[in-house]
């Protein structure tokens, strides 16, 4: 009973992390490709407003970076502390991946993250743009080693068992590029840009209600409504892909999300009810006939497997993978909704004009985090019983340590993630609240160009011009 508790206490431990982890880079990678787009923009037409929208969310990213930097940290000691059986079974396999991400990823995003914060008045224009480019690309290239990660744990592939029972690469073609990666990089990447959509959109539309005439208010409306009416279909589509692998793949993971217990040919979409595991069946289930083979095979008549084709011990709990992924779904489908409502609104040459619209971007401004965290979710407690799919089952992956020593660590993490991370939003509200202005201060406005004594630069006096200190170099 002991060990059972130690691993549910483990699990809601990784899932508090996790989640707070995962709303930070799912805003930081699209907003650092918004920046590089900002900034092309900028070098392109000359406008100021687009400098200025630059400047104003170059702030608000350096804050979302820190912090998705420190969970992250934070939630990858785990691995040892509670899941240590788990890291050393997979460790010869994700252990290089993580490490590729920290050496190609993290490493270029640090690298350059000075430059783009700081550099906008110190190098030249190209080399400002350059080093933004390189931050953007290094949040897309993190995205990717660790969506090969959770992929290969989803559908593991290219890998042998030695004899110590730990999982060796045979092929890391077939480990990095495993059945499932392509899928859930496009999925998570478009799940990324769409929730920096609605957050920039939702900013826009609360400062065009202040001020109709704000034109970086405008800028960030414009731009995150394109983003809507464009990416909100293309990742409906690429959800159907993704739901496609998932079912050929891990069938028992679709039966959970779908609600069905039976297996059958030309299955219902069940859209709302309730999974009862233990009776087997989904209870006050509204459905539309034959819709779930539809979709899920292409034939109206295709044969859907249901949880009963598998033993009880080896079904993930249907009632959470079921309505994970209808939230999920749902706000999908709003988003595409208020993408069509904006291009309306375009059309009429009522975009900048329209307080409902404005309001409803402003309701709409967390779908996308909410809609990210039911969408892993869906994925994660639709692997169990498993940390690696089929293999490793979660009971066998923990760590051997008591149960009050998981709780006490689970408790410390709740209030400090509590305090730092109510503070960090916090923050980040105050700093999306203010109204962008023109001639956008910088993110380092007011500090100290140089510290002599600290590096063989001279230090600027008050009253030094700056043109005149470059001369001097």
């Amino acid at each position: 009973m002991d060990a059972s508790l130690a691993v549910d206490l483990a699990r809601i431990q990784f899932a508090l992390t996790v989640s707070l982890h995962i709303i930070f880079p799912s805003f930081s990678i699209g907003l650092a490709s918004y920046l590089a787009v900002l900034e092309a923009l900028w070098l392109v037409t000359g406008r100021q407003v687009y400098l200025d929208t630059f400047k104003y969310w170059l702030k608000v990213f350096a804050v979302a970076f820190a912090m998705g930097v420190v969970s992250g940290i934070v939630m990858s000691y785990q691995f040892g502390t509670n899941w240590s059986v788990f890291a050393d079974k997979t460790g010869p396999v994700l252990g290089p991946l993580m490490g590729y991400e920290v050496l190609s990823a993290f490493f270029l995003e640090a690298g350059f993250l000075g430059v783009m914060l700081f550099g906008l008045n110190r190098v030249g224009k190209t080399l400002h743009f350059t080093a933004t480019l390189i931050v953007a690309v290094g949040t897309l290239l993190s995205a990717f080693w660790i969506l090969s990660v959770n992929s290969w744990m989803q559908t593991p592939g290219g890998y042998a068992i030695n004899a110590a029972g730990q999982f060796v690469p045979t092929d890391w073609w077939e480990v990095v590029f495993n059945a499932s990666f392509p899928y859930r990089l496009v999925h998570m990447v478009l799940a990324a840009y769409l929730t920096t959509a609605f957050v920039v959109g939702a900013v826009g539309a609360w400062h065009l209600l202040k001020d109709a005439k704000n034109e970086s208010a405008g800028v960030m409306f414009s731009m995150a409504m394109w983003m809507a009416a464009l990416v909100a279909p293309i990742q409906i589509v690429a959800g159907d892909m993704h739901g496609l692998n998932t079912l050929q793949h891990q069938p028992a993971k679709i039966a959970a999300m779908e609600g069905h217990f039976e297996t059958q040919r030309g299955a219902p979409l069940i859209l709302f009810g309730i999974p009862d595991d233990e009776a087997e069946t989904t209870r006050y289930a509204v459905e539309v006939p034959k819709l779930g083979s539809f979709i899920l095979t292409h034939d109206w008549n295709g044969e859907v497997k249901g949880l009963k084709a598998w033993p009880k011990a080896d079904r993930p709990p249907a009632i959470i993978v079921f309505w994970s992924f209808r939230i999920m779904v749902g706000l999908g489908m709003l988003m595409v909704l208020i993408g069509i409502w904006s291009l309306i609104a375009r059309l009429r040459g009522r975009l900048m004009n329209s307080p409902v619209l404005h309001r409803a971007a402003i309701v709409m401004g967390p779908s996308g985090f909410v809609a990210v965290l039911a969408g892993w979710v869906t994925t994660e407690v639709g692997r169990q019983p498993y940390t690696v799919y089929g293999l490793l089952r979660t009971t066998e992956s923990a760590a051997p340590i008591d149960a009050p020593a998981v709780a006490s660590s689970l408790a410390v993490f709740a209030v400090v993630y509590l305090i730092v991370f109510g503070a960090g939003v916090i923050y980040l509200l105050r700093l999306m609240s203010q109204p962008p202005v023109p001639g956008e201060p910088d993110s380092d406005a007011g500090k100290p160009i140089r510290s002599a004594g600290i590096t063989p630069a001279f230090g600027l006096s008050p009253g030094t011009d700056k043109s005149e200190a470059q001369g001097r170099w």
